[in-house]
């Protein structure tokens, strides 16, 4: 295939005027939070809530991504497409579950591995232009160089693999609790360096950067246009909570997004407590009005 491109919301026209030069376009639905009901109710929710792309968390039930054959893809994508929607980013679960790329337990990295070239085959069925990969971690008694290693190694396995299939795919940082390797935008900096892949990008979390002390003015700094797509959640400074729900500032980070003109995507990554479960609609109800008032504010 010669590639699958990747969408901008304002060169697509979509672009809503605002100060901030940021639209509600750009905001994908997701099925964060959507793991304890049916995968219909996620894509009617979208379709309700006007959202035009999704990101899709791989996660069991729905997208559990060692067991998705690539025909179910298609058979997802196309539930998907007759609703009018269409896949911009796919990410397996990859912290909560046995995958860890950069594990020092062969059987545990291979079998990784194995699982983010099969995701990459499952984006060219899905059609989606983006794949969502993190560093893992290493032993917390061991040398980090042995671990960053086989991060990078790994990484640079599966965005070569991505590539020849016409796959784009990003790496974010994560808590400290999460990994002992890229917590911050000068590590991830560092680690895309290393890997040298072209069609590796960088991803912004919120969460994950106010946990680490740092701004979005910062991940520019170090990053530039390889920023490619962003996690917008709210925080206390973890937590990955509905916007209104935890402390960080909404309007500060979408002004620096615009300012630095961001053309990509933005998903709302809800976790938090069991009630986003319950009834994720109404979550990402309240998200997409506080968005919508920071920019109609600006």
């Amino acid at each position: 295939m010669s590639g699958i491109r990747i969408p901008s919301p304002q060169s697509e026209g979509n672009s809503e005027g605002n100060a901030m030069g940021i639209s509600l376009d750009q905001i994908t639905g997701s099925n964060f939070s959507y793991q304890h009901l049916p995968f219909e109710r996620f894509l009617d929710d979208m379709v309700e809530l006007g959202r035009e792309r999704v990101e899709l968390w791989g996660i069991a039930p729905q997208l559990h991504i060692p067991q998705l054959s690539t025909g179910e893809a298609r058979g997802i994508r196309r539930r998907i497409a007759a609703r009018g929607l269409a896949v911009h980013c796919l990410t397996p679960e990859q912290v909560i579950y046995p995958v860890n790329v950069a594990s020092p337990s062969p059987w545990l990295r291979e079998s990784s591995i194995a699982m983010f070239r099969h995701a990459a085959e499952l984006c060219v069925e899905l059609e989606a232009p983006l794949l969502f990969l993190t560093p893992g971690r290493g032993f917390e008694n061991e040398a980090t160089d042995a671990a960053w290693r086989r991060s990078v190694d790994a990484i640079g396995e599966i965005a070569g693999y991505a590539s020849t299939l016409g796959v784009e795919c990003v790496l974010e940082p994560l808590q400290r609790v999460e990994s002992n390797l890229v917590n911050d935008s000068a590590a991830l900096a560092r680690m895309l360096d290393d890997i040298a892949a072209p069609n590796l990008g960088a991803a912004l979390d919120t969460v994950a950067m106010a946990t680490a002390g740092e701004t979005v003015d910062d991940y520019f700094a170090a990053l530039g246009d390889r920023i490619r797509h962003v996690h917008l959640i709210d925080g206390k400074p973890n937590g990955h909570l509905a916007w209104g729900d935890g402390e960080l500032p909404l309007a500060e980070y979408l002004e620096a997004l615009g300012r630095h003109g961001y053309a990509g995507f933005m998903t709302f990554e809800l976790f938090g407590d069991g009630s986003y479960a319950f009834d994720p609609h109404a979550a990402l109800e309240r998200c997409f009005a506080a968005v919508e008032r920071a920019l109609v504010a600006a």
